[in-house]
């Protein structure tokens, strides 16, 4: 079992692991659980899913047989789930949005639970109404929070813009976290000051970038993995960590799930900088550039 257990004070009060497993498509429940078993006995403590990720359920059914057998309760872990603005004028559906993810992994509450996109459901990415039912999700999950069905509150994909209209909310709650794509082919400086500034801590996903392994075998990655003698999926996860940034990374086999959490060395400051510096751009994920 890896020992790095680092965790992460976040404006609510609450700890969080700076590593999780990531369980975006992964939807085949025997991948799943043996998923789960593998982290859980390589020391993760963190599972990050979605509503949209349609694996709650999975989850839900996995931990009831593998907290047992690591001899874990549901306080040693940290679950994350998050749900997509509806073009709603009420607030309700927030509450029973957070239930059903609850009914679904079959816990009492949820330690973080997250808006996933800042655009409603249906609504045009450039509608202006998109503010307006960004502002209604943000006070259902507080009453989510109040009601203690989640711990802490916090958005996805959301851009400075994003975050300054949600700290301008009447009700006077800020995002405990800010979870966006984020690795050396596309990061933002900026974003990461202004979060930092705001005490709202940023977890990346997509760090190892797309499908295709691209970012993986970029030259400059596979030449710091090189010296170091890590993998270029090890690089990319530290290279994030280094920087205070968490990590989700998704993966499926025993190997790549324990070399995922196995974070126990430093990138050196030059080769730091060939990551933070590279020339190629690319975003592989969605963009929330255009939602207005």
């Amino acid at each position: 079992m890896c020992e790095l257990s680092k965790n992460i004070l976040l404006n609510s009060g609450h700890e969080m692991p700076l590593i999780g497993l990531g369980t975006y498509t992964i939807t085949d429940p025997t991948v799943l659980h043996d998923a789960l078993d593998y982290a859980l006995g390589a020391g993760y403590r963190h599972i990050d899913t979605a509503t949209v990720y349609r694996n709650e359920a999975f989850i839900g059914n996995s931990l009831k047989i593998l907290l047992p057998k690591y001899n874990l309760t549901r306080e040693d872990l940290f679950i994350t789930s998050k749900f997509i603005p509806l073009a709603k004028d009420n607030e309700s559906y927030v509450i029973e949005a957070v239930e059903a993810s609850l009914r679904n992994l079959q816990l009492n509450y949820l330690d973080l639970y997250l808006i996933h996109w800042p655009a409603a459901r249906g609504i045009p990415m450039q509608s202006s109404e998109n503010a307006k039912f960004r502002n209604i999700a943000w006070t259902g999950l507080i009453s989510a929070q109040k009601k203690g069905l989640c711990r802490s509150i916090g958005v996805s994909n959301y851009l400075e813009n994003h975050l300054k209209e949600v700290l301008e909310h009447p009700l006077g709650i800020p995002p405990a976290v800010n979870q966006v794509e984020w690795h050396p082919h596309h990061h933002s400086p900026d974003l990461l000051d202004f979060c930092r500034l705001q005490n709202i801590f940023l977890q990346a996903y997509s760090s190892l970038g797309g499908g295709q392994g691209l970012l993986t075998q970029d030259p400059v990655v596979q030449r710091v993995a090189t010296k170091i003698r890590k993998s270029g999926s090890q690089v990319l996860l530290q290279w994030a960590v280094q920087k205070g940034v968490g990590v989700v990374p998704k993966a499926r086999s025993k190997q790549h799930i324990e070399d995922n959490i196995a974070l126990d060395f430093t990138i050196p400051e030059d080769d730091m900088k060939l990551l933070d510096h590279m020339e190629h751009r690319q975003k592989y994920a969605w963009d929330p550039a255009n939602v207005y």
